[in-house]
């Protein structure tokens, strides 16, 4: 099931969905419309699309903090404006440091379950170094979580663990990852299973067992990435 956007901040899915099935069989009194109104509100009831729409440009998106994983100066997250992102903005890491081994996250402060799907808009804008932008989940902390990104200047996608600060590549895909283009990066962990997808194709699975509690979800970069994100999507699966 496709997400439901809900402009300028984050929105239960399941309300959104509902109240829409609700409002189309009203007119006909239709107890399946109720029946369906009802089993989305269930089945969906904590998903969430969040985006920047009301967060005035400059500003860290609210219920977001950065941080930074590896060496250099502290990263720069801030709301830009982007006419192709939907609501004309974006949260965006902009500092060009080119420390190699510097990973910038943006942590969403609210708590995440162990199984869930997280995916992401982002946009690749610029750097010598590195064009990445990636999703975070099971974050204990700033050195220890799951992370996969997509790369434009490398033209591919990984999936890592990073414990204790240090990163261990776990699996990959080479494929066209186009600079200064949106392009969507989806992360499911479900037990040990993690499965990513680029664009909407499935890339590959990876079973790990190093993280397995909840933890936060996050948005990240590395070394001199400016990349925009447009909205995060974070799904639970239980």
């Amino acid at each position: 099931m496709a997400p439901l956007e809900h402009r300028g901040g984050s929105y239960p899915l399941c309300m959104l969905l509902a109240c829409r099935i609700a409002r189309q069989m009203k007119a006909r009194s239709s107890t399946l419309g109720l029946a369906l109104t009802i089993i989305v509100a269930v089945t969906c009831a904590s998903a969430q699309t969040i985006t920047f729409g009301d967060t005035p440009p400059g500003q860290l998106a609210k219920d977001f903090e950065g941080a930074l994983t590896g060496g250099g100066p502290p990263p720069r997250w801030e709301v830009v404006s982007d006419p192709t992102a939907t609501e004309g903005k974006a949260l965006a890491q902009i500092s060009a440091d080119r420390t190699d081994l510097r990973f910038p996250l943006a942590i969403y402060l609210a708590r995440a379950p162990a199984d869930l799907e997280v995916s992401t808009r982002f946009k690749a804008i610029s750097g010598k170094v590195d064009q990445a932008g990636g999703l975070v989940v099971r974050l204990a902390d700033r050195d220890n979580y799951y992370v996969t990104r997509a790369n434009a200047l490398e033209d591919n996608v990984r999936f890592y663990r990073v414990v204790k600060g240090r990163r261990h590549e776990l699996a990959g895909a080479n494929l066209k990852v186009s600079g200064g283009e949106w392009h969507t990066l989806t992360l499911r962990a479900e037990g040990t299973r993690f499965t990513v997808s680029f664009d909407g194709k499935q890339l590959f699975t990876h079973a790990d067992s190093t993280f397995t509690a909840p933890g936060k979800v996050a948005l990240w970069t590395k070394a001199d990435s400016v990349t925009l994100f447009e909205s995060l999507v974070v799904k639970p699966l239980r």
